[in-house]
């Protein structure tokens, strides 16, 4: 009886741990989805919440949620009083939890000291290779030059479009 007894215990323990393994196998990344703008360091992000306009961005939906007259508003815009706000410059907090703005006051008291922050470093500023996906190259145009000898030397010109990264000195041969 004691053997039995012993054996179901080793059963039943082996079978939590193989379960106890494979929740810690489900993990949830969102990294892809995360815009350009969010602060580096976060594997999965519900929204961020920007204290500078008391404002949220839903990252499934791609969506700003602002308070506007008396009530919530998605958009996939900020509106034109948030044209002086730059997304990428200001401090974003990581909420992760749906609908935050249902509990504005809570966020809006707890990272009111995070107002006037631009010190975060965002994920387009990132070298980390899982952000990878969120480069966008600067828009550039190969300019050739005639040496005279009939062949054609290009390099890289920078448009300017402020995306890239470098100086836009780079050289290539087509």
């Amino acid at each position: 009886m004691k053997k039995i007894l012993f054996a179901m215990a080793i059963l039943v323990s082996g079978l939590a741990i193989n379960y106890k393994a494979e929740a810690q196998v489900s993990l949830n990344i969102n990294i892809g989805s995360q815009p350009a703008w969010g602060p580096v360091g976060y594997d999965y992000v519900d929204n961020y919440y920007m204290p500078d306009i008391d404002a949220y961005y839903s990252v499934p939906t791609h969506q700003y949620v602002y308070y506007s007259g008396d009530r919530w508003v998605r958009a996939n815009r900020l509106p034109s009083r948030y044209s002086n706000y730059n997304i990428y410059n200001g401090y974003k907090v990581v909420i992760n939890e749906p609908n935050p703005w249902e509990r504005a006051t809570v966020y809006r008291t707890r990272y009111a000291g995070y107002k006037g922050r631009h010190d975060q470093v965002i994920i387009r500023n990132s070298r980390d290779v899982k952000y990878k996906t969120h480069y966008v190259p600067a828009r550039r145009t190969v300019v050739y030059k005639n040496n005279g000898n009939g062949k054609a030397k290009g390099h890289w010109k920078d448009n300017g479009n402020g995306h890239g990264h470098g100086n836009g000195k780079g050289h290539g041969k087509h």
